[in-house]
């Protein structure tokens, strides 16, 4: 092989700008390919002396994916900080929530002393416009020990002007990193190029210092019997330069590396095994290394030297030679390298070779088949770019499976309907095997469609693929079989559990999450314990239960902390956990608690649009505030519930519980007319539920006519109505005291009021006392006298802390003194969110919440955050609104 070794030569000046340029946030170093870029950080770093660690990712060529970038990004961190072995692995998911996984990275760097410089090598690569939004983020908010370095061709962030503006922008450009005269003689020297001081110069004027071009050059002169010639005859743009010298260095290498450059260079990285696929012949992993060795732009990817790319330069020149002087051969290759990445589970990659190779039919059919184990490994934006490859107009039926979970990740619900009928009409003409593997993807998907609709009717017939697994000779027909059934039961589970088929819906959920830890899907399981959380409350909500409560609340946190370990607490699958852990602590009275957690399932849910999750959301919201007596933000939060709920096709599970107390709260403001009339217009089902009958007497109540309010609750306490769980009837126990109150008869309305203390007393059960406004009736009550003494203790504690104050303080500032700005960053103080985590929420800098918080210090008269929470409080300032 005839080649010279262009050495790296010492660029003193560079290294020595690259360290002043480290003692700010962010350093940029852009240019053009061929620039040096990746030189320079190498000798930066490799230098004697240098006492950082480094994060080092390379971004992927054409990366697409923002999930993908950020768990390689969280990982390198990790690796830097020596976290790796205690650290969760990272997983994907098909929910990704980037600003979670920005403050992950944010907490790695954070405990990683000593500080770290985190490098990010071809950043253009990164195609995701929201991967870029919160990188901005990440650099706007480093910890003070981190230092970022950032390469690429062009200028990809511009919204980084506030650092440049605090000086804590170092950029260096493509002017920077050209080569002078004396740097380029110093290469050729110590590359053995006998070159005139003449030829030198011209060189150098011919490249204008381009390192690219120079490294070329060395190539090609190696050897030459006449190099003051070839200087001379070598002219050009750029481009022109490149394509010359690239010839020039392919022409010299012996026939055997000239095959293996052209058949490998359509591949984006290659081994040695695959490179001997390609050419036919083994030995390849000598040559790649031999070439890497010559610096004759090839480099090793990993610290074993066993996968290798080609700088981007002669890669695409390859491809050219490639398609000019075997054009027949090309589509062989790409099938043949196709099914050996198929066979190591590189399936995306694959695909983009059957695609190269222009079987499109046989890349719908893999695409299809690997679509749902592609969109568990949080590949969905890559999965669509793949059905985008196709060519316009081409029918493949195919893809509308594809197509359909694209569909619903969007929630284009009846987008994803008319696909799932396309892909349902040809599954029925494929082979026995692939029918039945994408018998069950569909039955899957249409149970993840009613699921979203709230109609389970139709569809649960799909579930009898779930009987046995999907057939096939390989292991990943296996493991995507299992994939497929993993998910099918989760679905089938959380739609069961909201027509309350309790039992079915329990089984369901723990069959697959213990399938999803089997087959090692993290994701699967954590949905699986979420719905399992929301579905076991009613499993025992008939009657009164000691354990109720506390192992529901058990299940939730054991949920949780499985998705905490991942990193995906703010991830819409974890959502069920975090509402019914709120739902729970309102029950028992634990209303800040549960505010809290209201919260975090808020944020958990900022990606999530549909119907279906965002109406137990307002619900939750709704029983919150009405507990607090905060009854017009109730009826807001129920009426925004009811809302949601007339967009699904069945009704859900706490459908009779949302109808009582939105008409309940209407009566309580007020409002007895309009919640007759919304009374008069339910169906027989539904107006003989337990909690609508409940609600009639809070009308009757309102009216002032307690006689019907008894009578209204006659079926719910003789047990012959249908409810929902026994807290209905400590309700109804509770109305009727205070109807027994308003007619006089104290004896009665105590004896109700023992009744639901008694029922109440084993799960200490608080909300139906705050929710029916019965401090006063519990107040009657002897304490000599009741069995109950310390549960009426505790409840009316609650009552009274819960109870907004009659009056406001006159030395407090009005509430119209804050602006709107100021009110959504306040309504974020009670949480644990930091200032940085505040402003990533608002889309804000932080900057700006810092601003703002001193604002609220100084209208409010307060010095802290908890004083300034405490205040707010007092003038129900963080109740007055939704923040969303």
């Amino acid at each position: 092989m005839a080649h010279a070794t262009p050495r790296l030569i010492h660029r003193g000046d560079l290294i020595a700008a690259l360290d002043r340029a480290a003692t700010r946030k962010v350093t940029i170093i852009s240019a053009p390919a061929g620039s040096g870029k990746t030189s320079l950080l190498r000798a930066w770093a490799d230098r004697p002396g240098q006492q950082r660690r480094l994060a080092v990712l390379q971004v992927q060529r054409d990366q697409q994916d923002a999930q993908q970038f950020w768990l390689a990004l969280l990982d390198a961190v990790r690796q830097a900080s020596a976290t790796i072995g205690r650290a969760e692995p990272s997983a994907a998911t098909p929910d990704f929530n980037a600003p979670a996984m920005v403050d992950r990275v944010l907490a790695e760097l954070a405990d990683a002393r000593g500080g770290v410089t985190l490098v990010i090598d071809d950043l253009h690569e990164l195609t995701s416009p929201q991967a870029f939004t919160q990188l901005t983020r990440l650099l706007m908010n480093l910890p003070a020990d981190v230092h970022a370095i950032l390469t690429a061709r062009h200028d990809v962030l511009p919204r980084l002007h506030q650092l440049r503006l605090a000086g804590e922008l170092a950029e260096i450009r493509a002017a920077d990193l050209r080569f002078s005269e004396r740097e380029a003689r110093e290469l050729l020297d110590a590359s053995g190029i006998a070159l005139s001081a003449a030829g030198a110069a011209l060189l150098y004027q011919r490249t204008e210092g381009w390192a690219a071009g120079l490294r070329l050059a060395v190539v090609s002169l190696a050897g030459h019997p006449d190099p003051d010639r070839f200087v001379t005859e070598f002219s050009g743009s750029d481009r022109t330069v490149a394509e010359y010298l690239l010839a020039e260095m392919l022409e010299r290498q012996p026939p055997d590396v000239q095959d293996l450059l052209l058949r490998t260079s359509l591949l984006d990285r290659v081994n040695g095994e695959l490179a001997d696929l390609l050419t036919g012949r083994p030995g390849s992993e000598r040559i790649l290394l031999s070439l890497e060795d010559a610096n004759a732009f090839v480099e090793s990817l990993d610290p074993e030297r066993a996968w290798f790319r080609y700088h981007r330069l002669l890669a695409d020149f390859l491809r050219l030679e490639l398609r000019r002087t075997l054009p027949e051969e090309v589509p062989a290759l790409h099938r043949r390298a196709a099914a050996w990445f198929i066979v190591h589970g590189q399936v995306v990659t694959a695909i983009r070779h059957t695609q190269e190779a222009r079987d499109w039919a046989d890349a719908a059919r893999l695409l299809a088949d690997r679509s749902f184990s592609l969109t568990l490994d949080g590949q969905a934006q890559t999965m669509q770019a793949l059905v985008q490859a196709f060519p316009p107009g081409a029918d493949h039926p195919e893809l509308a499976l594809v197509r359909a979970m694209g569909d619903l990740a969007q929630g284009r619900l009846d987008d994803a309907g008319a696909h799932l009928a396309v892909a349902e009409a040809h599954v029925r003409t494929t082979t026995p095997d692939r029918r039945r593997r994408l018998g069950v993807a569909i039955a899957s998907l249409q149970l993840a469609l009613a699921r979203r609709r709230g109609h389970l009717a139709g569809v649960v017939e799909h579930v009898r693929f779930l009987d046995s697994p999907v057939s096939g000779q390989s292991d990943a027909d296996i493991a995507l079989g299992s994939d497929l059934r993993a998910v099918a039961l989760m679905n089938l589970g959380t739609a069961e559990a909201w027509t309350l088929g309790v039992p079915d819906a329990v089984r369901h959920l723990q069959e697959g999450a213990v399938l999803a830890r089997e087959i090692g899907r993290p994701y699967l399981e954590v949905g699986c314990l979420a719905q399992l959380a929301f579905a076991y409350i009613y499993h025992s909500a008939d009657k009164p239960n000691s354990d109720a409560f506390a192992t529901t609340q058990r299940r939730c946190r054991e949920a949780i902390a499985l998705a905490e370990q991942h990193g995906w607490g703010a991830e819409p699958a974890i959502a069920p956990a975090l509402m019914t852990l709120a739902g729970t602590m309102m029950f028992v009275g634990e209303f800040d608690e549960a505010e809290h957690w209201l919260r975090r399932t808020e944020r958990a849910l900022q990606t999530d649009t549909g119907p279906d999750i965002r109406l137990l959301l307002h619900q939750t919201a709704g029983m919150l505030n009405a507990s607090r007596g905060r009854h017009h933000e109730a009826l807001e939060e129920f009426g925004a519930a009811q809302d949601l709920a007339s967009q699904l096709e069945g009704s859900q599970a706490l459908a009779s519980q949302l109808t009582g107390w939105l008409l309940a709260t209407q009566a309580r403001l007020g409002l007895p007319g309009e919640a007759r009339a919304r009374l008069a217009a339910l169906d027989d089902e539904m107006a003989g539920s337990g909690e609508t009958r409940n609600a009639r007497a809070v009308i009757c109540l309102a009216e002032g006519d307690p006689a019907a309010a008894l009578d209204a609750l006659r079926d719910v306490l003789n047990g012959t109505a249908p409810v929902l769980g026994y807290v209905t009837v400590v309700e109804a126990q509770l109305l009727a005291g205070l109807a027994h109150r308003e007619l006089g008869d104290q004896r009665a309305a105590n004896q109700a009021a023992e009744r639901a203390l008694a029922l109440a007393e084993s799960d200490r059960l608080v909300l139906p006392f705050a929710m029916t406004g019965a401090a006063e009736l519990l107040r009657a009550l002897p304490r000599h006298q009741t069995a109950h003494a310390a549960l009426l203790a505790d409840i009316l504690d609650v009552l009274d802390g819960s109870s907004p104050g009659a009056e406001e303080p006159s030395s407090l500032p009005p509430a119209e003194e804050l602006t709107p700005a100021e009110l959504r960053v306040l309504r974020y103080l009670p949480t644990n969110l930091s200032r940085p985590e505040i402003a990533g929420e608002l889309s804000v800098s932080v900057n700006t919440v810092n601003a703002q918080v001193r604002s609220i210090y100084a209208k409010l008269q307060v010095g802290d955050r908890s004083a300034a929470v405490q205040r707010a409080r007092e003038l129900r300032l963080l109740f007055a609104g939704r923040t969303h």
